[in-house]
């Protein structure tokens, strides 16, 4: 299928900006694009959570039961997004693959978000690689910046290492990345361009499949994925005797 590239609207009209949408809510419908490729944080159910009998709650109550991968691991790893619409992308392989938190900054994390982190890191106390997804815009630049230098701060005494694993200059040129000019009216484009030149690219335009393999690849540095497939197995074992003990082994 091939798709038209469109510029970002410029004249408050929002052109554009209906077209690409009217165009995912088709891919979407279509079965083409997943639902869960694009979240919307804004917009809120309320309700108990109900059960036909205990058999269902059983196999709902044993199926939240997790392992935790990484409790013999002899470090800690977290992965950092610029933007929540990438969360849905990237928790198959942070969340449910690796059993890791997935932390989502939108756009500049706040004090209280950095502190709260640090801390938790603190309280581990296991040396810590913290690997940030951003735009790559003079914004984006300055969001990855931010973490690496006020997190190790807020976890202070625990060895803390950020590192940006994307979009890079080099991943722009390896996928044909779309560049956009820089905004020169943002306050750190000038050291942006200094540094990388006046063109930028955004997160969303890396393909789905690239983004989640990169992240892959930078937490499998980390743990053994034998050890990995043990412990999956050990936990679908205990989440089965769990359901059990809730039905009462029946």
């Amino acid at each position: 299928m091939g798709l038209d590239l469109v510029d970002k609207d410029r004249d408050g009209k929002r052109t554009n900006y209906n077209r690409v949408q009217r165009r995912l809510l088709a891919m979407r419908r279509k079965g083409m694009l997943p639902y869960s490729w694009i979240t919307d944080g804004s917009r809120s159910v309320y309700g108990h959570t109900r059960y036909r009998d205990l058999e269902e709650f059983s196999r709902q109550v044993a199926g939240q039961y997790r392992k935790e991968y990484w409790q013999d691991s002899p470090v800690r790893v977290e992965c950092w997004v610029e933007k929540d619409a990438l969360a849905g992308k990237l928790r198959p392989v942070v969340v449910d693959e690796f059993g890791l938190d997935l932390y989502v900054a939108r756009g500049f994390s706040s004090e209280t978000y950095l502190h709260n982190a640090g801390e938790h890191i603190q309280s581990d106390g296991r040396p810590t690689f913290v690997y940030v997804l951003t735009d790559h815009d003079a914004s984006g630049m300055s969001v990855a910046e931010t973490v690496a230098r006020d997190l190790p701060w807020h976890a202070s005494g625990v060895e803390v290492t950020v590192r940006k694993i994307a979009v890079t200059p080099e991943q722009i040129e390896e996928y044909g990345l779309i560049t956009q000019p820089v905004t020169t009216s943002d306050s750190r484009a000038q050291k942006f361009i200094q540094r990388y030149g006046t063109e930028c690219a955004e997160l969303d335009a890396l393909p789905a499949n690239a983004v989640r393999e990169l992240v892959r690849e930078a937490i499998e540095r980390h743990i053994d994925p034998h050890r990995l497939r043990i412990l999956k197995l050990a936990e679908a074992e205990e989440r089965k005797g769990l359901s059990e003990l809730l039905r009462g082994g029946r």
